[in-house]
């Protein structure tokens, strides 16, 4: 298995252990990694509201850029809003081709072109479909039996472009935490918006909503999602979520490639779990028992 890979913002700032865990379990799965060359912002969610254009024109170049590297067509992706911009871009040009020249003429500044043979594949459907279930077994060293997991798929992964899971009743994500030996907590928040902006513009919003979820994982000792923007608003809140409900709703929240590498024996320095700024004690005491 051979990606291009785009780590984008979030994984060179505050979702470090997103990407330390992404490139250490697909090492560890057998995949190459080949970062996009001079990779830039995908304009997250500022860009659109400066300028539609220039929201097309970010993940534009970077997908030009791939396109001038290896040959290879899938782009791997573990950001939820950098695949879900870049996804955009891929869907629009290849049947806009108005809009598909106007890019190119932008482009044209750093003989970039745009022809539209890159893939942009989400992490989650990489792990889920390439990866699999049998694969993902057979690399387990440290059965994580005894764990109850929540799935947490939040809303950018599978929305608007439902290419390899139902947005409303996903499922991706179940067998391979199963795969690890770990149970799964079957829920209805799994795809219940976190915030995501809001709680920086909106907290009293963003703090419902993340709330609502933190009620919905009791009894979980995990929830693991794959998205930057979900881990940092469910994990980053929960004492002062907690103090107004009157409530413990502290709960380890990790990313996929954390919990996959955990069973894969990786330590869990090189997995980044020092980052997280939620890691409760019975996790690690289940873990413990388990190894």
């Amino acid at each position: 298995m051979r990606y291009l890979y785009y780590p984008g913002c979030s994984l060179e700032g505050t979702a470090v252990e997103y990407n330390l865990s992404t490139r250490i379990v697909m090492q560890h799965a057998g995949a190459e990694l080949v970062e996009i060359e001079d990779w830039t912002c995908c304009g997250a969610s500022a860009a659109g509201a400066t300028s539609h254009l220039l929201s097309l024109a970010l993940p534009a170049r970077n997908l030009a850029i791939a396109e001038k590297m290896v040959d290879v067509k899938d782009l791997l992706v573990p950001c939820s809003a950098c695949y879900l911009n870049l996804k955009k871009v891929e869907e629009k040009t290849r049947k806009d081709a108005e809009t598909r020249n106007r890019l190119n003429i932008i482009l044209a500044d750093e003989q970039l072109q745009l022809h539209g043979s890159i893939r942009v594949r989400h992490i989650l459907d990489v792990i889920a479909n390439d990866l699999g279930v049998q694969r993902t077994r057979s690399l387990v060293q440290k059965p994580l039996t005894g764990l109850h997991v929540a799935p947490y798929y939040g809303c950018q992964c599978l929305r608007p472009y439902a290419v390899f899971d139902d947005p409303e009743v996903p499922h991706s994500m179940e067998p391979i935490i199963e795969a690890t030996g770990a149970s799964v907590q079957h829920w209805n928040m799994g795809t219940k918006c976190c915030g995501a902006s809001h709680m920086s513009t909106k907290r009293e919003v963003g703090f419902e909503l993340v709330a609502n979820i933190l009620k919905g994982a009791r009894g979980a000792d995990a929830i693991v999602t794959v998205c930057p923007m979900c881990q940092l608003n469910l994990e980053a809140h929960q004492r002062k979520i907690s103090h107004r409900c009157h409530q413990d709703l502290n709960t380890t929240v990790l990313y996929l490639p954390q919990l996959l590498g955990l069973a894969f024996g990786i330590s869990e320095k090189e997995l980044g779990l020092n980052l997280n700024l939620s890691s409760s004690d019975r996790l690690h005491e289940k873990l413990q028992r388990a190894a």
